[in-house]
């Protein structure tokens, strides 16, 4: 006999079977009757049985653990929306499928071939197969296996470090090239970013992958929780460099410069301690990370005061600057407390 219990009203339910036993020593459950006929599954067929690490079952018909083939299908047409339409692309990949097949009835025009030329571009994987005037698919190449959670969001730390350093340099130096360089350099830490969100995906859909990448669902959700956080970083390291860009030379007094230094160089490395501590597992370091970040109010606050007399214009590019360096701080802490969270889980 089977029950049901309805875990969302009208849509999820759970069912409750009873374990069986046949002979003396083997068990056996039913299994529902719409999952079968779902997945096609006949007589003798092979099943796979996985436990996971909270003691749950998984039941899968993919037994040989080959990553799960997904296409969307698009169709576009002379009023298409190019903005719209590389998001589109973007939230596809993200998903996790394996191939984009873009279709027109017409011609496909050349400022949708060129959103998906920046977006093979822009992406890590994704490769033309074949296109014609109307249609165009595109394939993930990437096999999984080669860019862990891991050595992504170590890349990510590295560049967006170097960012927001470059950024606070440009400041210090009036060097124009080189704010513009740091907003280049966002696409890099974007495309990883936008990989471990994809793998994510992949895996929730798929438990071989994790077992490929030596990995667990409880370990990439942390791991995901951080790159996203890197990636705000990297964002305000931009922002920092926008408005440095709109800084005239010799603008902005010695003296404030040297306070959004030493601001800068206090958030740098907390930053660097927060990552440092994700991967050793040190929440007594990452506690005392979120402690150590109300002491840098001080500064921020004498950046502040520092601003007061300047014109007004001049005054909101400062305050711009110091509130992402602040920014970045505060992302430190929050960093800090994936790190307590994450070893909560696991220990």
């Amino acid at each position: 006999m089977t029950a049901r219990i309805f875990l969302k009203k009208g849509m999820e339910y759970m069912e409750i079977r009873k374990i069986q036993m046949t002979g003396r020593s083997s068990f056996v459950l039913t299994l529902p009757k719409n999952w079968v006929d779902s997945l096609e599954i006949q007589k003798n067929d092979p099943l796979g049985v996985i436990i996971q690490s909270d003691g749950n079952l998984l039941i899968t018909k993919n037994i040989s653990g080959e990553k799960i083939q997904r296409t969307k299908n698009i169709e576009v047409h002379q009023k298409t929306d190019p903005v719209f339409f590389y998001r589109m692309l973007i939230g596809i990949y993200i998903a996790g499928y394996n191939t984009i097949a873009i279709s027109s009835k017409d011609r496909i025009s050349g400022k949708i071939r060129e959103c998906i030329k920046e977006f093979t571009n822009m992406l890590i994987g994704i490769e033309f197969v074949e296109e014609t005037d109307n249609k165009i698919i595109l394939k993930d190449l990437l096999n999984p296996l080669e860019m862990t959670f891991a050595n992504s969001l170590k890349r990510m730390f590295v560049i967006a470090k170097s960012m927001h350093n470059k950024a606070i340099e440009s400041l210090r130096t009036n060097n124009i090239a080189l704010a513009a360089e740091v907003v280049q350099q966002d696409s890099d830490v974007d495309r990883l970013f936008w990989l471990i969100a994809r793998q994510t995906n992949m895996i929730m859909q798929n438990v071989h992958l994790a077992q490929k990448m030596n990995t667990t669902i409880i370990e990439i959700i942390p791991h995901y929780h951080v790159g996203r956080i890197i990636e705000r970083v990297a964002d305000h390291a931009v922002r920092i460099s926008r408005n440095v860009e709109k800084v005239k030379e010799n603008q902005i007094e010695t003296n404030i410069i040297d306070k959004i230094s030493i601001a800068s160089d206090k958030a740098i490395l907390v930053f660097t301690q927060s990552v440092g501590s994700f991967f050793s597992h040190d929440i007594m370091n990452a506690n005392r990370i979120i402690e150590s970040i109300h002491s840098l109010e001080t500064d921020y606050s004498k950046i502040n005061s520092e601003i007061l007399d300047l014109p007004a214009g001049l005054a909101v590019l400062i305050r711009n600057i110091s509130d992402s360096i602040k920014r970045t701080g505060e992302y430190s802490a929050d960093i800090a407390e994936n790190v307590i969270n994450y070893e909560m889980m696991v220990t």
